[in-house]
C-alpha cells in the first residue's frame, strides 16, 4: 500500500528534526558517516623530501639571526610535510628536523613527556647531558633523549655541529599527554667524562648487562643505554655484509635489558647499500623517517622519486611503498612508529616486490 503524500511530507520532517536534535544533543548517526572505515590506511602525510643542501644554508642563516635564547631554546628548523596543512611535523605521528648548535654554543636543560632522539650528522666535540650523565655526539652516533628526561647541549668545540631530532611530538599531542618543564638553571653544566654512565653500565657487549643495576632487574619502558655509537654500528654492518655476501645489511637498535625497541614510540634501524644495489619494495602500517649519513642514491616512495645524498631527509607515509637504490655505497638511518603499531596490533608489513 503506497503512503499518502501528506504521510511522506510528514515523514520527511520527522527525520528531519530528528537529525536536528542529534546535532543539539552534540551526536552523530553512525550510518550516515562516510569514511571513517576504509579499505586500506590513508595517510595525510605524503611523500617528501628535504635537500641537505638548503637545510644547511638555512641553518647557518639561522646561526647568525637567531640567538638560542630567542623563540625558544633550541635552534632547529621542523620539517613540515606539506600533506599536513603546515603543522611543524613530518609525519602523522612524528617531528623531525635538523637542530644547529654554534661554536662555544649551549642549549640550557628541559624535559618534557615526548621521547626524542638524536642522530649526529656534524661536529666535534659536542656534548648532551641526559639526566645528569654527559655523552659526547660524534657523527653516526644515536642519542636518546627518553620520556621525561632532562637534557641539555653543549658544543665545547669551534666547528658548527648539527644533528637530526626526532621526537613524537605528534603522537603524545593527540593523545593529550604533552607535559613540559624547565631545567633547574638556566645555566648549562659544560662536564665531560671518556664514557657515560649509561655506556659505562651496557655498551660493554652483547648480552652484558650489570647485575647491580636497577635496570636491569626492574626495566625502564624504554633503553637505559643511552647512545649507540657508529663506530659499532658500522662494524656490524660490515660483519653482516661479509658474513652474509648479498648487497645490503640491516640491524636494529635495541634496549640491552630486554632486546626491544629502544622506545616505546619509535623504532631505529640502519641499513647499508652495497654500490648500484636497490631494496626489495615493501610497504607497512605506520610512517617512516629517513637519514642518508653517507653515499648517495634515491629512495621511491608510491610514485614519486627522489634523489638522496648525504644530510637529506625523507619521509614514507603509511602503507606507501617504499625501494632504496643506491648509486655509490649509502648508509641510511630510519626511524619509525612501529612499536606503537605492534603494540596495537595493528602493524602490518608486507614485501611488494
Amino acid at each position: 500500500m503506497l503512503s499518502s503524500p501528506n504521510k511522506v511530507s510528514e515523514q520527511v520532517m520527522d527525520i528531519d528534526q530528528f537529525y536536528n536534535d542529534l546535532t543539539r544533543a552534540d551526536l552523530k548517526p553512525l550510518w550516515a558517516q562516510t569514511g571513517m572505515l576504509t579499505d586500506e590506511p590513508r595517510d595525510r602525510a605524503i611523500p617528501f623530501r628535504w635537500r641537505a643542501t638548503e637545510m644547511a644554508r638555512l641553518g647557518e642563516r639561522s646561526r647568525h639571526l637567531v640567538p638560542i635564547d630567542r623563540g625558544g631554546d633550541r635552534r632547529v628548523l621542523l620539517c613540515a610535510n606539506p600533506g599536513l596543512g603546515g603543522a611543524p611535523a613530518a609525519t602523522s605521528t612524528m617531528a623531525a628536523g635538523v637542530q644547529y648548535l654554534g661554536g662555544g654554543e649551549s642549549a640550557p636543560a628541559h624535559r618534557h613527556t615526548p621521547a626524542a632522539l638524536r642522530f649526529m650528522l656534524t661536529g666535534e666535540d659536542v656534548w648532551t647531558r641526559v639526566d645528569g650523565d654527559p655523552i659526547m655526539m660524534k657523527r653516526g652516533d644515536l642519542v636518546l633523549t627518553p620520556s621525561w628526561t632532562f637534557h641539555e647541549h653543549y658544543n665545547l668545540g669551534k666547528v658548527p655541529a648539527a644533528w637530526v631530532d626526532v621526537i613524537d611530538v605528534p603522537l603524545i599531542t593527540h593523545l593529550a599527554g604533552i607535559f613540559y618543564e624547565d631545567g633547574p638553571s638556566d645555566d648549562v653544566d659544560t662536564q665531560t667524562k671518556p664514557a657515560s654512565w649509561s655506556e659505562i653500565q651496557f655498551a660493554g657487549g652483547p648480552g652484558l648487562v650489570p647485575t647491580s643495576s636497577s635496570a636491569a632487574s626492574t626495566p625502564t619502558p624504554y633503553s637505559p643505554l643511552f647512545v649507540y655509537r657508529w663506530s659499532d654500528t658500522t662494524a656490524a654492518l660490515d660483519a653482516q655484509l661479509a658474513a652474509k655476501g648479498t648487497e645490503q645489511a640491516a640491524i636494529r637498535y635495541v634496549d640491552p635489558t630486554r632486546g626491544c625497541d629502544v622506545m616505546p614510540t619509535m623504532r631505529c634501524e640502519a641499513l647499508r647499500l652495497r654500490p648500484a644495489s636497490a631494496t626489495r619494495t615493501d610497504r607497512q602500517t605506520g610512517s617512516r623517517i629517513g637519514a642518508v649519513l653517507n653515499g648517495s642514491g634515491v629512495v621511491v616512495v608510491g610514485s614519486d622519486t627522489f634523489g638522496l645524498s648525504a644530510g637529506d631527509i625523507y619521509v614514507v607515509p603509511s602503507w606507501a611503498t617504499h625501494r632504496l637504490e643506491s648509486a655509490d655505497q649509502m648508509d641510511v638511518f630510519t626511524t619509525s612508529d612501529a612499536p606503537v603499531f605492534e603494540a596495537l596490533g595493528v602493524f602490518r608489513r608486507v614485501i611488494v616486490a
